[in-house]
C-alpha cells in the first residue's frame, strides 16, 4: 500500500529542494461563476502547505527523489 499512497501524494503536491511543499489553491473546480475575477486569478497560484501538514506529508512519502 505504501507505493500507491506515495504516488498519489507526489502527483498532488510539489516538493521543493529547500523542503517546502506546495499545493493547489482551494475552490478551483466548480461554482466559479459566483467568484470574482480576482478570486479566480488568485486561486491559480500554488500555495505553501502549513508546517504540521508538511511534516505529515514528508512522513508519508519518506525520501523524496
Amino acid at each position: 500500500m505504501g507505493v500507491k499512497a506515495k504516488q498519489a501524494i507526489l502527483k498532488r503536491f510539489k516538493f521543493c529542494k529547500n523542503g517546502k511543499i506546495l499545493r493547489r489553491a482551494v475552490g478551483q473546480d466548480h461554482n466559479r461563476a459566483k467568484k470574482t475575477g480576482a478570486q479566480i486569478r488568485k486561486s491559480r497560484k500554488w500555495v505553501l502547505v502549513s508546517k504540521w501538514e508538511t511534516k505529515a506529508l514528508k512522513k508519508m512519502v519518506g525520501k523524496v527523489k
